[in-house]
């Protein structure tokens, strides 16, 4: 396995389907001191590639949160959806090494034959070896093979998975004509050279597939650790869908003090009233992954 580049180079990759809420916030907070903890640089990536769920503005609201919470990036903010001819070329790296196909089943055809796994119908296979009659290629999906992708995640331990016995073949081209996340997130973090991928725990079951297209593109895997993710007091992920609300801007301080005991690190009352650099300095200084709590979901008060 290609290993990580030396220099730590982190990055925050929000969709920008609505304003920064708590959940998302814990998220920025966790890979911002991650990497200025090792002197490291922060880069911010809108992860748009899913234009029919991205807001009009959201992107520019969420930088402008950002700002006012004091989190600053280094470099241009990189965006997904002008990018479709970059992925377009990786897809035909893939395609020459004979590991994807088109797919002309629909969710339904898939749905009526297939096993039920943790993340929904696992893909069968019914058209690795060819389209049938009169079928036309819908999506573009992976083709697996029967190996066990492992990786140890500085928080959550040792992780392993059967992707095709789990997941089956995954798509990688909707048949909608868009780019998968689990396609464009690969590509994009080697291009900017992500050494390591802080973020939400929601996203780890997703990994082994990531780490899979890096191994057949000949990418670095960079190093992971998965957060923690908020809930709200019905057990539901903090999200749009779930009616978050949005992070406070005019006095940031008490919800960026949530965001540092959410993850452990237990900030002392003088920081409710210092100055938003000093409040980063103290939070830097004392950055400790050891004191994130392992736990994949943490109850926080409802938004």
């Amino acid at each position: 396995m290609n290993t990580a580049p030396s220099h730590y180079r982190g990055r925050f990759a929000p969709s920008p389907t609505g304003p920064l809420h708590f959940g998302s916030l814990v998220a920025a907070v966790g890979s911002y001191l991650q990497a200025h903890h090792q002197q490291g640089e922060w880069l911010v990536r809108m992860e748009d590639v899913d234009r029919p769920r991205c807001v009009a503005g959201a992107d520019t609201d969420i930088l402008h949160t950002l700002e006012a919470c004091g989190l600053h990036w280094d470099g241009e903010v990189m965006y997904q959806s002008p990018r479709e001819s970059i992925y377009n070329e990786v897809l035909t790296q893939l395609q020459a090494l004979n590991a994807c196909y088109p797919c002309g089943c629909s969710r339904s055809e898939i749905a009526a034959i297939a096993v039920q796994g943790s993340e929904g119908p696992i893909y069968p296979g019914t058209c690795r070896e060819g389209l049938a009659a009169g079928k036309i290629a819908r999506s573009i999906r992976v083709r697996l093979d029967d190996t066990c992708i492992r990786f140890h995640d500085l928080l959550q331990g040792e992780i392993s998975q059967y992707l095709f016995r789990e997941i089956g073949d995954f798509v990688i081209k909707r048949g909608d004509g868009l780019f998968a996340y689990q396609f464009a997130v690969v590509v994009d973090d080697a291009e900017q050279g992500i050494s390591e991928i802080v973020r939400g725990s929601d996203l780890l079951g997703s990994t082994s597939r990531h780490i899979w297209l890096q191994q057949k593109l000949g990418y670095p895997t960079p190093r992971y650790l998965h957060l923690p993710v908020a809930v709200n007091n019905a057990g539901d992920k903090l999200s749009k869908q779930t009616h978050a609300s949005a992070i406070e801007v005019a006095d940031p301080r008490p919800v960026l003090i949530k965001a540092l005991n959410f993850l452990g690190q237990q900030a002392p009352d003088e920081l409710r009233d210092c100055q938003l650099d000093e409040l980063w300095q103290w939070a830097i200084e004392n950055w400790r992954v050891e004191n994130i709590p392992a736990k994949q979901q943490i109850p926080t008060a409802d938004e």
